[in-house]
């Protein structure tokens, strides 16, 4: 089989591709060239509507099979992602501007290891019981909870959608995906793979359009029981808002503002790589990057110099060369909104140590959105550039001359994602890890996943947790049965 892409992509509803039922469509354009290069469905109501009597169908026979024919169809799945990898991290390089190398490295890999991870996770998946010594014994049934609705964000597309939709998939649900509009493309040539695979249908529809027409339809249904979603704290509240009346469980993993944390006792060398990565992967588009460097006083000037000398060394070129290692920003409405943040930065007071401007490439790419990496200093932690997410290749750096003081910056924001902390003092590492208000952290590294840890943020960086047994604990209803002994 191979993955062809159409000029009109497809919703997938009951097992086929079919055209949105206004017969209205949006552009798809590629943000490293500024070209349209296709166009995806703008689905409303109706063709939610349609997806959730889909899902209602398959949801009797899908939510009782057995664990061992669910692994088998999400383990194909998985297979048939490896099997497509190269055709998938192309399609997620042109939709989402980001390197051709790290689609192939992370992107798909990851969303192949998704599915295998919770088709293998359900296999082992079990609930308590709990004995009351001679008058009765407790136990938990974990049920699937009917049909949810999953809505992931144009940064990690294949990446994140597979996150929310194999877990859900796997504890017996039936599902109305949505991915952004943005970035529509892998989410297509997923339901491919999953008509390749055998998945029966209606157990996944996945549904393109806008936040507004498709997303918050999805959010809305009376039928859709649970929302997982991730994206901005701007649309989780909104989503949140229409939920939350409705009484629907809700996973949320929102923004972030992240410190990294620096203290002059670390590995120096392994900092300063893993930091330039923390702070510039995927033109710091992902909401774990690491946005607020806090640096101990006296290795401030130390750590300027070389980390400014290695940002300017990255390479901001077309994603589909090997040594480019900053690819395009997704879209032309988030290039524009970077560019004001650091305009913004500018006018708080904050100093350019490099970058801060478009790059113009010639060539292929010369209508592309590309930022050169920006690091700036001379911020406080209260100004809007330190409280509010850039989303971006934009950090500051900031100084502290004492643990207390460095917490303080840390926990200066409302959001709480992620943080790492470098140090070679274990003790000073795990007291700093206790009072960061985030919830994950990093010590002496970055992006360090291991797929069985709960995964989300506190503060206004999201509600519940994603990852191992949260994920399937969200997506099954408990139901306590005790029987009189």
């Amino acid at each position: 089989m191979k993955l062809e892409i159409p000029y009109h992509l497809e919703n997938y509803i009951g097992g086929h591709l079919i055209a949105p039922l206004s017969g209205n469509f949006i552009d798809n354009i590629n943000p490293a060239t500024g070209e349209v290069v296709g166009q995806i469905p703008d689905s409303h109501k109706k063709d939610v509507d349609a997806a959730v009597q889909a899902a209602k169908l398959a949801f009797p026979d899908w939510s009782t099979s057995p664990v061992e024919e669910r692994f088998k169809i999400l383990n194909r799945i998985a297979e048939l992602i490896d099997a497509h990898l190269e055709e998938l991290a192309l399609a997620e390089t042109n939709d989402n501007g980001k390197p051709l190398w790290l689609s192939r490295q992370v992107d798909i890999p990851r969303a192949s290891a998704n599915f295998r991870f919770f088709a293998t996770g359900i296999m082992h998946f079990s609930a308590e019981s709990h004995n009351m010594e001679d008058k009765a014994v407790n136990y938990t049934l974990r049920q699937p909870i009917g049909i949810v609705g999953c809505i992931s964000p144009w940064n990690l597309p294949l990446y994140l959608f597979t996150w929310k939709i194999a877990p859900a998939l796997a504890a017996g649900n039936c599902v109305i995906a949505k991915p952004s509009e943005v970035t529509p493309v892998t989410a297509f040539l997923l339901a491919k793979i999953c008509i390749e695979a055998g998945l029966p249908g209606g157990v996944l529809n996945i549904i393109h359009g806008t936040g507004p027409g498709a997303g918050e339809a999805i959010v809305s249904h009376p039928e859709v029981k649970a929302i997982s979603f991730t994206g901005s704290t701007r649309a989780g509240e909104r989503i949140a808002a229409i939920a939350a009346p409705k009484f629907k469980k809700l996973s949320l993993e929102l923004g972030g503002k992240n410190p990294a944390i620096i203290f002059a006792d670390c590995e120096w060398e392994k900092m300063m790589t893993e930091t330039i990565r923390s702070s510039f992967s995927n033109q710091g588009e992902i909401c774990l990057c690491g946005s607020r460097i806090l640096i101990e006083a006296s290795v401030y000037d130390k750590f300027k110099t070389e980390f400014v000398e290695r940002t300017k060394q990255l390479k901001v070129g077309d994603p589909l060369e090997n040594e480019s290692r900053q690819g395009a920003i997704v879209s032309k409405m988030h290039f524009e909104k970077i560019l004001r943040c650091i305009d913004t930065a500018k006018q708080e007071g904050g100093k350019i140590l490099c970058g801060g401007n478009p790059v113009n490439l010639t060539g292929r790419c010369e209508n592309g959105f590309f930022i050169a990496p920006t690091v700036m200093e001379g911020l406080g932690p209260n100004c809007q550039t330190n409280q509010e997410e850039i989303f971006g290749p934009v950090v500051t750096l900031q100084s502290f001359k004492t643990e207390e003081e460095a917490l303080q910056l840390a926990n200066a924001t409302s959001y709480g994602l992620a943080a790492t902390i470098w140090t070679q003092d274990i003790s000073k590492a795990n007291r700093v890890a206790a009072k960061v208000e985030s919830g994950i952290i990093w010590i002496n590294c970055w992006l360090l996943r291991d797929l069985r840890t709960p995964f989300g943020g506190m503060k206004n960086s999201g509600v519940g947790r994603e990852g191992g047994w949260e994920a399937l604990r969200f997506f099954t209803e408990a139901k306590n049965v005790c029987i009189q002994l």
